[in-house]
């Protein structure tokens, strides 16, 4: 029977002003095995990541086998049973994309057990999951992604990252959920606080590709996350220290990660981030692979 070995890496969202709309694929991997049986299903939890096994259902409720039977359909295919290998890195609700990532495997693998490359509709498949295309975008594709919405359609563009631009991700033990964070969110915001967000994603987009000198600036928002600041005080603090510090730190995603975008590598000596587990994640280049065996 057909195996299918895919690698997915993790992504940040909104980089600070660009909320729901910017992305970063990141070098953190969700590896899964995934081979087509003669009937039923069967899914191992070889590596929960960051030892969230409690996370990982075992039954067709698994982000990866939905996204999977839902690209299948939209394909044509319909396989009798899977057997699903997951080795995974990426920590559950923290703000580094492991429902985009998990949902971005299963489309993926689809697409590869109907050898078809991938197009438009499986963004629309992946990003329809999550109702916004930005982690799912950088997943897919790699590299830094501009998402947008024409009417129901997703829509999303690669761009390429400048090549000094070293990111670093400081994740707590805190954990979040999207869904709770967004409950945070304001109906309505000030006319002041969307012009300067949107002239700040704007900058962004120039500073991430051309100009990483321009990231403190451009990485500044009004939008959302001092709403979203109570639900992670240590990590809202973190992103103050940084920032003062000269640094271009944002709130990964819906928290409570928080991602430096630097140029060394490394955080300022005198930010206390006792509290965090610091790793540098190179910018992923090429987003979702798969092999065929």
């Amino acid at each position: 029977m057909t195996l299918l070995k895919i690698k997915v890496p993790a992504s940040s969202a909104n980089l600070g002003p660009g909320f729901d709309t910017l992305g970063l694929a990141l070098a953190l991997y969700d590896r899964v095995e995934l081979q087509v049986t003669d009937a039923g299903l069967k899914i191992e939890v070889v590596d929960a990541g960051a030892g969230d096994v409690d996370d990982v259902p075992t039954d067709e409720s698994h982000l990866v086998v939905r996204a999977f039977r839902r690209g299948c359909e939209h394909l044509g295919l319909r396989p009798p049973g899977l057997h699903l290998r997951c080795f995974n890195a990426i920590p559950h609700a923290r703000g580094l994309g492991s429902s985009a990532a998990a949902v971005v495997t299963g489309v993926a693998a689809a697409y590869a057990l109907a050898e078809k490359p991938l197009d438009d509709d499986a963004l629309q498949l992946a990003a329809g999951f999550e109702g916004h295309a930005d982690n799912a975008a950088a997943s897919l594709l790699g590299g830094f992604v501009v998402a947008w919405n024409e009417g129901e359609r997703f829509r999303a563009e690669r761009l390429q990252p400048h090549h000094d631009i070293r990111p670093v991700v400081a994740v707590p033990a805190l954990r979040s959920s999207t869904d709770a964070t967004r409950g945070l969110l304001p109906a309505q915001v000030p006319h002041a606080d969307a012009a300067f967000t949107a002239g700040r994603a704007a900058l962004a987009v120039h500073a991430l590709t051309a100009r990483p000198d321009l990231l403190l600036s451009a990485t500044e928002d009004r939008l959302h996350q001092h709403y979203r600041a109570p639900a992670y005080p240590a990590s809202s603090e973190l992103v103050r220290a940084l920032r003062a510090a000269g640094v271009a730190a944002a709130i990964s995603g819906a928290g409570p990660t928080v991602l430096a975008l630097t140029t060394g590598g490394i955080l300022p000596a005198g930010v206390d981030v006792t509290s965090f587990d610091v790793t540098e994640l190179p910018i992923d280049p090429g987003g979702v692979q798969v092999a065929a065996q």
